[in-house]
């Protein structure tokens, strides 16, 4: 299908509708386009470092008016991912969250046995983008891991873009302790297909109607191919051209920006 009839659209944030505090020229004239068609946007973001809450209140300062049940971040892909694998006695699993507070209180409000300390019983070990981190964290990770508890993360996503460059984001606290015991995590959200799936699935729209859109080729581009849906990668965030021969995927479109896209749908009509 051509880009002019795609009706759902599933939107990174970070580096891809803007960076920080600043809204990228476009996003609001290519929203209202979405909105004009009767089509529909979501938001899918691997970052768990803040709530669905936190997300439309800093959308909301950058004048984009929205809706909770327009994001599906990794915490929701975990807690679902979590729910299937243990059934009902997911509530029964102590989970030690290497994360930030709000993501420690999203797992509580789905019903996860959630602590912060080292103590006996502890079942599981799981790590999240965290701007929280101290090293007394690592270290009780650390000794968690060297028990075998069962690990798994939120994203494998190396760096998060900000205004002066990037910060380390959950792949590359996950490689630290990689380093320090030997062990990698199970990854759960993108480049997993669930996000997509899961948005396709609440929306209502098809693969062939659905478009992804993302800066990051190996999370973000990667999620839609193994969805099977078409993918727009834009240079605007952590991504470069030379990511194309360094991980050997290949979007749909490449594009400089959401604008960029927004004028392309436009010269189909």
């Amino acid at each position: 299908m051509s880009l002019k009839e795609k009706k759902l659209f599933l939107l990174d944030m970070d580096g891809t509708i803007y960076l920080d505090d600043r809204l990228f020229n476009g996003v609001t004239e290519f929203l209202q386009y979405i909105d004009s068609v009767g089509g529909r946007y979501l938001f899918l973001t691997n970052n768990s470092s803040k709530s669905v809450d936190a997300y439309v209140e800093k959308l909301q300062k950058l004048g984009i008016e929205t809706v909770p049940e327009s994001f599906f971040t990794s915490v929701d892909a975990t807690s679902a991912f979590l729910k299937e694998r243990y059934e009902k006695e997911y509530t029964k699993k102590k989970i030690y969250v290497m994360g930030t507070e709000s993501f420690r209180e999203q797992m509580e409000k789905e019903g996860f046995t959630v602590v912060q300390n080292l103590c006996r019983g502890i079942d599981i070990l799981l790590v999240g983008y965290d701007r929280e981190l101290t090293y007394k964290k690592l270290e009780e990770a650390c000794i968690l891991l060297g028990q075998g508890v069962e690990y798994f993360a939120t994203n494998p996503d190396w760096v998060c873009p900000t205004a002066f460059g990037y910060v380390p984001d959950c792949g590359a606290m996950c490689q630290m302790l990689e380093h320090a015991t030997g062990r990698k995590p199970q990854f759960i959200g993108k480049p997993q297909p669930q996000m997509a799936l899961i948005a396709m699935e609440k929306s209502g729209f098809t693969p062939e109607e659905t478009l992804l859109i993302g800066d990051r080729l190996y999370t973000d581009i990667a999620c839609g191919i193994n969805a099977g849906i078409e993918t727009c990668f834009v240079l605007s965030g952590e991504g470069t051209m030379d990511d194309i021969d360094k991980y050997q995927i290949a979007p749909t479109y490449i594009l400089n920006d959401i604008e960029e896209l927004l004028e392309k749908i436009k010269e189909e009509n």
